[in-house]
Order: C-alpha cells, then structure tokens, then sequence
C-alpha cells in the first residue's frame, strides 16, 4: 500500500480522514484495540461518559482543528465552555494557575508567597540551575516548590524528579513580585490562561464519540485488534505481511516488541524514552463545586486531579480521579467495586537528554519513509489539538 498508519487515536484518525479527503484511498489503520480513540476513548459507566484515559477537551484556539472536528461531529453537537480549573492546596480552594491566584489566599498566606517570590532566583539575578527540583524554586519560588510544584509533579510524574529536564518548562512564566503583589492588592487574577482557556464537550457523548466517528468514515481502511510486534526498518514491513511506502507511526515505538534493522545505539536511545502509567477510576458523588477540574499536590491523596464530571457533562452525576499507576491500590479497587481503568502509556516523561535521543531517532527513520507523529510518534506531550494541527500538515506535506 501506499501509506500504513500504526495507531487510530487522533493523530492516526486525523491523518488518515486528511488521505481520504484528498482522495487517496490507498492506506490501511492498524488499531490493537477493538474500537479507536486512543487515550480519547470514552465509555459509559453509570449512566454517563467516562474518558478513560483522563480529562480529554477540544481546545479551540486552532479554528482549522475545530472546523475538521465538526466534519465528523457537528459543532451543534458541542457545548463551549470557559476553564474552571482549582487547585486544592492543603484545604485552601484557589483558582488555576497558582502563581496568578495568590491573592484568593488567606492574608498571611499571601506574604508567605509574596515573600518567596521576591527571593526567586529568577527575579534576583541568580544563574539557572539544571536539576529539576532546584530549577522549580529558582522559577517560582521557594514556597510554590514546595507546596505545590514538587508534590503534584512527586505524584504526576514519579519520585525521581532530577531526572526529569528542565527544557520543557520554559515555557513557565518568570512569577513577577511586583505584578504578584498587585494581583493581591487588587484582588485580581493577572497574565493569560493556560492550555484549555476555552474548551469544548460532547453534548451527549464523552470526547471518544468525535474519533468513534472519525475511524467510521474510513470504512474498510481500519483493521482492529490488530497489534504491532514488529517494524522492519529496512524494507517498510509491519509484523511481516505488511508492506508500503510510507509509514506514520502514532503508537508508542517501544511498545513494539521486535525492531529489524535498527541500529544498536538508537535502539537502546529507543528503550531510554519514559513514561508514566495512570489509572482512572469513578466516584458517583456529587461536589458543591463549578470547577471542571481540580488539582491536589497533597501527598496524603493518592490521585494527582480529579474531573468533575457533572460540570461539563449535562445530566451526569459525580467526577473521576487520575492516578500515577504506582500509586494506586487496585486490589483495594477491585475488592470495593470500583469503575477504574488502566492507561500503560499516559504521559512521555521528559527526561534529560529525551530531546536529542527523539530526534536522532527520528531523523534515521525518515530517511527510510518511517514517520513517528503526534504525542507517542514524536514522544512529546501534546494535546489532542495539537497533535490534531501535526497530523493535518503531516498529510498536506506528503501530498504534495
């Protein structure tokens, strides 16, 4: 065939819909689960939509991404809404970002912040450091490390923080004293949203009915249940029968269990790459809260956020946790009846030296037409959205 695509969540789907429009008909979809979605697959439990790789939004800053979305779900189908994301720090319920949010903190709380960030080394001139851990107080202060940052990342990522990079936090705004300081005396939240400022839901379905319908409009080009044991890098050949001229790998590349022709030293680069597992799980009741979302840093709390479901999923009832897999009890889960779900591959760690390890690997396996896209293909990690726009303009790119 023409082009294999390894993987049917979004980037896959997106990129495959994009062949189809053009006319290309000459791909297949190979998917190891039984239905498509990715980590944006959804189900029902209780009478409602569950996403079972966590809290999956359609951002809508890219109005291309949100105009292909509406192709295969209307946007009359969608309800909009503004981000209400908390942060539970210890009891005191602020709002998302912490750094913009000081100021709905008890007074004495606030200097405490204040305090800290006057003395950041960031704003006092002093040199960035490389650990993770120190350069998170440099960036924000001793007390938002503390309190916040550190235990949340403990809980998100694992332990051994310094051996995350600190390359991907640039994009972290330098906590400004003096705009801190304003925002508390004017009681006022400063700078921009994060990701998800605006964002949009299913009406009636959990996010995974927008990738239900995108791998329906393939038709026979979609194979399930179909997983990937092996890439021959050399001749384009996937798990010995398949063979193209291209191939865009979405999946995870070290969930494959067999690599022809790859060189020793990008494949242990390959086996280098980390990630994080996280579990999701149901709790049916009911919070006295607007927020969509809610972060908890404290230790003591073996779930890192949990989505409050009933705020973005008319008529459905209670939230659902995320927890990093090595912290959470699934026999206790299981002995209790709980609704959970096992996501292996979550979140890519990013990990020092991560970056020139991607890129060396995928600079040898686009000279053999061997594509890596989106969050799991590129290792990064992105957004729906995002890897959306990649796929989109990964497919205008080989059309040409």
């Amino acid at each position: 065939m023409k082009y294999l695509i390894l993987g049917a969540g979004p980037a896959g789907l997106t990129f495959a819909n994009m062949l189809l429009e053009h006319g290309e008909k000459d791909f297949l979809v190979l998917e190891r689960n039984p239905e498509a979605g990715g980590l944006c697959r959804s189900t029902e439990v209780d009478g409602s939509p569950f996403d079972i790789g966590g809290g999956h939004f359609l951002d809508v800053k890219d109005p291309g991404v949100t105009s292909f979305m509406f192709r295969f779900l209307p946007e009359d189908e969608w309800d909009r809404y503004e981000r209400d994301s908390r942060i539970d720090l210890y009891g005191d319920i602020i709002g998302s970002p912490i750094e913009a949010n000081i100021w709905q903190l008890p007074e004495d709380k606030q200097k405490r912040y204040l305090d800290a960030i006057e003395c950041a080394g960031c704003n006092t001139g002093k040199d960035m450091p490389a650990r993770f851990t120190e350069w998170i107080e440099w960036k924000l202060g001793k007390a938002i490390a503390e309190d916040y940052m550190l235990p949340y990342n403990r809980k998100m990522f694992g332990e051994d923080l310094d051996s995350l990079g600190t390359y991907w936090l640039e994009k972290l705004p330098n906590v400004s004293y003096e705009e801190t300081k304003m925002s508390c005396v004017n009681k006022k939240a400063y700078g921009t949203q994060p990701g998800h400022a605006r964002f949009m839901y299913p009406k009636k379905y959990g996010y995974g009915e927008a990738f239900l319908r995108m791998a329906g409009a393939l038709g026979e080009n979609i194979r399930y249940n179909e997983k990937v044991t092996s890439i021959d890098y050399e001749n384009r050949i996937v798990n010995g029968i398949y063979s193209a001229d291209n191939i865009v790998v979405t999946i995870p590349w070290n969930s494959v269990d067999k690599h022809i022709g790859l060189p020793d030293k990008l494949y242990k680069n390959l086996y280098d790459l980390k990630y994080s597992s996280i579990v999701t799980e149901y709790d049916p009741e009911m919070l006295d809260t607007k927020a969509h979302w809610i972060y908890y840093p404290d230790p003591g709390k073996s779930y890192h956020r949990i989505l409050v479901r009933h705020n973005f999923c008319p008529g459905s009832k209670g939230y659902w946790t995320e927890t990093n897999l090595a912290r959470y009890d699934e026999a206790g889960a299981q002995k209790k009846g709980k609704s959970y779900f096992v996501n292996d591959y979550a979140y890519p760690l990013n990990t020092i030296g991560k970056q020139e390890k991607v890129k060396e690997f995928l600079d040898f396996t686009a000279t053999r037409n061997i594509i890596g896209l989106g969050r799991w293909g590129q290792w990064q990690h992105f957004n729906s959205d995002v890897v959306m726009r990649l796929a989109m303009d990964l497919a205008g790119k080989m059309l040409v």
